[in-house]
């Protein structure tokens, strides 16, 4: 699909899905939200996937502007929809290809949804320190343990579990388990404050069995740290997209209020708010494009794989998220308090919107973590490095 194609036709399913039903989507309600189907109506589910696999190949790119357009109008619809980027690219990239066809495609034809199981409660930002483990019998991999945070596994096709080698407890696997397998339970969805139309899960492995071969190429956290790159970028977009929206709602309340006897809008301060919410807003747009552009130049490498390995995680990823959410927050806590008292109540969005923008600086690593990656990574000579 070209360019204005594509993003027509998600502007057409936010207006005729998402515009004016902030409180469904901010209910919680059962999940997948049938509107999830809807969106595949206009053919651009999983978006990113590879054409060989019958998807649409677009590029990180085009994925930013999809899920800024997508955020604008609700961030859960958009992150429920993107963050299986984060399973597939794994897939993609170090699967076999029996693997690759067999769930890539179908995930393409029956417009499904796969989850990533990684983060653990003990573990924490120390993934190197989860307990989930996976042991082989002869030519089967069983895993066992519990995963805390997973969007999207309730209704996913198929999952990739990070898990610990039993026999080699420094070495780490990425397993591809079909949802369906037995052994894999889901304990709870999570009552999150903010994208409430996502849903992401507490799930159990008990003895789960599936063939070696779905065992992924390179280390499982190496693997994880590739994965994260895209849906990290992502995450920020979705930033990205909220600060448009409340912008948008403060330039509407500014013309609505009255303020002795002439428009909000006409106040230098409220005014200077603004201002400065669109020079912020310009800056994360161009964040977000040129770490998009970064990943694509690697993707476009016929030796892909073997360069994210090498990388593992982008700096670009790092920043974009931490920046977008730290000025998308600046952005929403600004905009609370130009709304006064309403600014604190379910009767403005402006509430749901900074709820909403929250979890970007807190989900696939909260700013201190990233912040310790960047100077691990980016700041320490490699010479120092231990």
């Amino acid at each position: 699909m070209k360019q204005p194609e594509y993003l027509r036709a998600v502007q057409g399913f936010a207006r005729r899905e998402l515009t004016g039903n902030d409180a469904y989507l901010d209910s919680l309600a059962e999940a997948p939200l049938p509107l999830y189907e809807r969106f595949a109506g206009t053919g651009l589910a999983n978006w990113w996937l590879p054409k060989e696999h019958g998807g649409l190949g677009l590029g990180l790119e085009e994925s930013v502007r999809i899920t800024s357009e997508l955020a604008y109008h609700d961030a859960g619809v958009a992150f429920t929809l993107f963050i299986p980027i984060l399973t597939t690219s794994m897939v993609t990239w170090y699967g076999s290809e029996e693997l690759k066809e067999r769930h890539l495609g179908r995930l393409v034809a029956e417009n499904g949804f796969a989850a990533t199981l990684g983060s653990e409660h003990a573990a924490g930002s120390e993934l190197a320190r989860m307990t989930t483990t996976a042991r082989v019998e002869g030519d089967t991999v069983v895993l066992d343990g519990q995963k805390a945070f997973s969007t999207n596994t309730g209704f996913a096709q198929f999952l990739v579990v990070i898990a610990r080698s039993q026999k080699d407890p420094s070495g780490y696997l990425a397993v591809l388990v079909p949802r369906d397998t037995p052994g894999v339970t889901v304990d709870k969805r999570w009552d999150v404050i903010g994208l409430r139309s996502s849903a992401t899960y507490q799930v159990s492995l008990s003895g789960v069995r599936v063939p070696a071969a779905n065992v992924l190429r390179g280390n499982g956290l190496r693997l994880l740290e590739v994965g994260l790159n895209a849906s990290r970028i992502l995450i920020a977009t979705t930033a990205l997209g909220v600060a448009r929206r409340i912008r948008d709602v403060c330039m509407d309340y500014g013309k609505a209020k009255s303020v002795k006897g002439a428009p909000l809008t006409a106040n230098a301060v409220f005014a200077s708010r603004l201002g400065q919410f669109e020079m912020q807003i310009e800056v994360m747009t161009n964040q977000c494009l040129t770490a998009a552009r970064a990943y694509d130049a690697i993707a476009a490498r016929p030796d892909a794989g073997e360069e994210f390995l090498r990388t593992g995680t982008l700096k670009q990823a790092l920043t974009t998220k931490m920046f977008c959410g730290q000025t998308g927050w600046q952005i929403a806590s600004t905009a609370s308090e130009m709304f006064g008292g309403l600014g604190y109540t379910h009767e403005s969005v402006i509430g749901k919107l900074a709820r909403d923008m929250r979890y970007v600086s807190i989900v696939e690593g909260g700013d201190d973590v990233l912040r310790d990656l960047v100077f691990t990574r980016y700041v320490v000579p490699v010479s120092k490095r231990s």
